[in-house]
């Protein structure tokens, strides 16, 4: 069967009909926008706000994430200093383990595709977990580039509890956006317990990092 049109009227069509078994989709930033995440390159995004004077790093790591913003999530950053990546993405982990952002009207529709028994696959370039707040099966979700709402050690791959993780990230993680009264006045180190390497951190698949 060929889409009657190729507007949303079409597209909407043909997913209501028999003729549509399998549907297999691919998201990105955009389905999460309408959830008040803003995607790292808008107006708003981690690089538009990103401040590199106000991050525990040497004058040459300042200097490089000054010239490129992503050297924030880069793994060979990681790997030599911590504290960029979760200084920078801590209001996202903590806003996460609360589910500040909720699933949106996008989401809920993958949900409904799934009740009827079409949804094969969903595919998703996002970490923000959102997809994992709908009735969908998890089997059917591929996060290619991990999930902000899950925790391991980026060293040696030992999982760690996220509530626990989270904790840590409260109390040993400066707030360089001025928000969280309680929040450390200096950063320090999270060891992983299996390595003892300070290399904890979300599931979220580092620039640079194999998927």
């Amino acid at each position: 069967m060929r889409l009657a049109s190729r507007d949303v009227k079409g597209v909407a069509s043909y997913l209501a009909s028999d003729a549509c078994q399998r549907v297999v989709v691919l998201t990105g930033a955009g389905v999460s926008c309408a959830a008040g995440i803003p995607d790292f390159r808008s107006p708003g995004g981690m690089y538009d706000t990103l401040r590199p004077e106000l991050i525990t790093a040497t004058a040459q790591e300042r200097a490089a994430m000054e010239r490129d913003p992503t050297c924030v999530v880069l793994k060979d950053m990681f790997l030599q200093n911590q504290f960029p990546y979760h200084e920078v993405r801590r209001p996202f982990i903590l806003g996460t383990q609360r589910q500040q952002w909720k699933a949106t009207l996008f989401h809920r529709f993958l949900e409904v595709l799934d009740a009827k028994g079409k949804l094969l696959r969903l595919v998703t370039q996002n970490i923000d977990g959102l997809d994992f707040q709908t009735g969908i099966d998890p089997a059917k979700i591929c996060a290619c580039h991990g999930s902000v709402g899950r925790a391991a050690c980026e060293g040696c791959g030992a999982p760690v509890d996220f509530d626990e993780f989270c904790q840590s990230v409260r109390t040993s993680i400066k707030d360089i956006y001025g928000v969280d009264a309680d929040a450390p006045a200096e950063s320090s180190e999270m060891l992983c317990d299996s390595c003892q390497r300070p290399l904890l951190k979300p599931t979220t698949v580092l620039f640079g990092a194999s998927l």
